[in-house]
């Protein structure tokens, strides 16, 4: 394998946290007697970060409302019921064993994310995970992703990024990474490959084929 370094996104790339996202949604949308979102409104709102995603479901003007609500919510919740997706531990363990240094570079909070890796016995695996609050910037800026590479002592050159929104494409292009796009979470083949992605596969299984065979 010619990568000695492989950056994942988290939601809807390694694991299926929906579930408790949307749950979050909901209940600080009620809060403040907004309609629910539905889960299919609340997958298509992620990705870009949680002020974002409030934004979408309710209009910007109400993130300083919701906020709070959610993140009460969420610290009290959000291990409840979120999984790792098929085949990821396998492709991280795979990508260690050929001694690639693996991490994940989200949007998530990153305390959060920590959290849930914790949880998942998916953090002894990794060598660091990024998330939003641990540096100034957030996906795609190339900034948040220069600086998850010097903390690994990682080049662009030879690092891949896996993910599944455009977000991800649009971090890849903006940093010079190699991308490999997987549909298990946000978007279609064909968004992704709309957004610039030029290897898109159906799950993670298929990228440890790609790059292990």
């Amino acid at each position: 394998m010619r990568y000695t370094t492989v950056l994942f996104d988290l939601d809807g790339t390694l694991i299926d946290h929906f579930q408790a996202i949307h749950r979050c949604h909901a209940y600080a949308m009620r809060q403040i007697g907004l309609t629910e979102p539905t889960l299919l409104q609340t997958r298509a709102a992620v990705g870009g970060g949680l002020d974002e995603a409030i934004a979408r479901l309710a209009g910007a003007e109400n993130v300083p409302r919701i906020l709070p609500h959610f993140l009460a919510h969420w610290k009290a919740t959000h291990l409840d019921d979120v999984i790792l997706l098929p085949g990821a531990l396998e492709l991280v363990s795979a990508l260690n064993q050929v001694g690639a240094s693996c991490a994940v570079l989200t949007n998530k909070r990153g305390y959060a994310a920590r959290e849930v890796g914790d949880h998942l016995a998916l953090t002894p695996q990794l060598k660091g995970i990024f998330g939003v609050g641990d540096t100034p910037w957030l996906k795609p800026d190339p900034q948040f992703t220069q600086h998850a590479l010097t903390q690994l002592n990682a080049h662009a050159t030879s690092t891949l990024l896996v993910g599944d929104s455009p977000f991800d494409v649009q971090t890849a292009l903006n940093a010079g990474l190699d991308f490999i796009g997987v549909t298990t979470g946000t978007h279609s083949a064909e968004e992704l490959k709309a957004a610039g992605a030029t290897q898109v596969v159906s799950d993670l299984t298929a990228v440890q084929r790609a790059l292990l065979g």
